[in-house]
């Protein structure tokens, strides 16, 4: 990815501009707060919980994610202590708030998955999805009535351990938002929106320069990736890994996560240098929905692995999980596939 040319009045105005973004999230992370407050946000739960709670949540862990993303990619603008101090505070803040959601969605999922899975006389190779390869599924067993029988005990066993798993995850959260640790993140955030710390530098250095950097260190990270192999039908070495013993996170996930987060400071960099008029980059939105797929599914397939290591669970029940994992394996290789083919697009709209 080719270097921005710095514009040589970007000077002052890069202060001008970053302090004007951090405050603006600022404010909407104070706002989020306060509706959260109201809409009795402090014991809803993901599930009970109004729409106004869990939409303040969500504005929540969105302003701390491109506060946290913003220190991170423009810090040489920024007071070293102050943003290295915060910037970890507002990641904690945001991935204790995203967890409870996370489990609720991937315990559906996974009960979506098993319904459709046992619920046809075929595994389907969603040959009417544009994203799916050619023989996506081509390997899934197909014994329809073997896995009915195991279907509902799996099923059972999955609400068990994920609704327990958002249970603590709620209450996590709880325990957060009343800590003196959640306070003080608070107090920053509100001084943030009426001042923010900018070094000296930040009137002699542009935001181009940052910017341009976290996008090289998105294409170097997208050129470390198999997208040679992720454009094969199916890569049965992570099925397997994912059905052993071993318990370790499937190692050729995170690359494609580490690519996912360097997206996002991507994304959030280009709305502090262009504002509410960036122009839309489909090939980022695009990439992003298949990353964010991505996730969701290999998270789905650790999960199911995970139900199958159950002790003294029945043969059937271990069977559906399985046939579940490998569902779930063939939904990451899908989105890989879709990453690779909107990444190699032409960017359209980009300057």
């Amino acid at each position: 990815m080719a270097q921005q040319h710095l514009d040589p009045t970007a000077g002052p105005v890069a202060g001008d501009t970053l302090a004007a973004y951090l405050q603006a999230q600022a404010t909407e992370f104070l706002r989020a707060l306060r509706q959260h407050r109201e809409t009795g946000g402090a014991t809803a739960t993901a599930t009970n919980g109004t729409e106004e709670a869990v939409d303040a949540a969500r504005a929540l862990r969105r302003s701390a994610r491109r506060i946290s993303g913003t220190l991170h990619t423009f810090r040489p603008l920024l007071d070293e202590g102050w943003s290295e101090g915060m910037r970890p505070e507002l990641a904690w803040l945001s991935g204790t708030l995203a967890r409870e959601h996370a489990y609720g969605a991937r315990l559906e999922r996974l009960l979506a998955a098993l319904h459709r899975l046992s619920g046809s006389s075929a595994f389907p190779a969603q040959a009417s999805d544009p994203d799916a390869h050619p023989g996506a599924r081509a390997q899934l067993p197909s014994e329809k009535g073997a896995l009915t029988v195991g279907a509902a005990k799996a099923g059972a066993l999955l609400e068990r351990q994920l609704t327990l798993a958002r249970t603590r995850a709620h209450s996590a959260a709880l325990q957060a938002l009343g800590s003196s640790r959640f306070h003080a993140v608070a107090d920053n955030v509100a001084v943030l929106a009426s001042e923010v710390p900018l070094t000296a530098s930040a009137s002699v250095t542009g935001l181009r320069p940052l910017a341009a950097a976290a996008e090289e260190r998105l294409g170097d990270a997208v050129a470390g990736l198999p997208l040679i192999t992720a454009g094969h039908p199916y890569n049965a070495e992570a099925l397997v890994h994912g059905l052993s013993a071993d318990t370790a996170p499937q190692p050729q996930d995170s690359p494609w996560h580490q690519v996912r987060l360097l997206l996002r400071l991507h994304r959030y960099a280009r709305e502090v240098l262009f504002g509410d008029e960036a122009p839309v980059d489909v090939r980022l939105l695009t990439a992003g929905q298949a990353l964010d797929r991505h996730r969701d599914a290999a998270e789905a397939a650790a999960a199911a692995a995970s139900a199958a290591r159950t002790p003294r669970i029945a043969p059937a029940t271990a069977y559906a999980l399985g046939v579940l994992h490998a569902d779930q394996r063939h939904e990451v290789e899908a989105a890989r596939f879709a990453f690779q083919r909107a990444w190699m697009r032409e960017t359209v709209g980009t300057p």
